[in-house]
């Protein structure tokens, strides 16, 4: 078993898709740190802190996962943590190509660190944050993909943008 785990990502908003790679990560590790980023490239539709509440409400019955935030470099936030392994999931040959290099520019900076691909439930693998927000934003149901509290959210910050626009 590996002691402690990273999970890194911008989680905007969290899936069940996410939920699902953290029960896999924790038949494997003993403890997991959703490590939540704001990557400005992907411009977050929630907060951090919207977004850390989402995963701890989602995650309340899982034992050994906790939600940090973290600004700097991926390995740099894992040796000041004591964490060897990045999680990261895997949903279609696109996805693997990017990780794969992010796996390998990851391992040139820090030869320690060890990436486990997992690949996510059937039901979830056509499932991205990005996804779900652009079927919100045009009114689609994504009930069965988030949380009910993400769902909620969803619709009332896409219905404040629309007034926006």
């Amino acid at each position: 078993m590996i002691s402690r785990c990273v999970y890194p990502g911008t989680f905007d908003p969290v899936t069940y898709g996410h939920i699902d790679l953290m029960k896999r990560a924790l038949k494997i590790c003993d403890e997991i740190i959703v490590a939540v980023s704001d990557n400005p490239a992907k411009e977050p539709l929630f907060t951090y802190e919207e977004r850390k509440a989402f995963i701890e409400e989602a995650t309340r019955d899982l034992s050994g996962v906790t939600v940090e935030y973290f600004d700097t470099l991926l390995v740099d936030f894992m040796r000041e943590r004591g964490a060897s392994v990045v999680i990261r999931g895997v949903r279609a040959i696109s996805d693997f190509e990017y990780e794969f290099q992010m796996a390998l520019m990851n391992r040139a900076l820090d030869q320690d660190i060890e990436t486990v691909f997992l690949i996510p439930n059937e039901k979830y693998s056509f499932v991205s944050s990005r996804l779900i927000k652009e079927v919100a934003a045009y009114g689609g149901d994504v009930s069965h993909l988030v949380s009910p509290s993400v769902a909620k959210a969803l619709q009332q910050r896409v219905g404040e943008l629309r007034k926006v626009r």
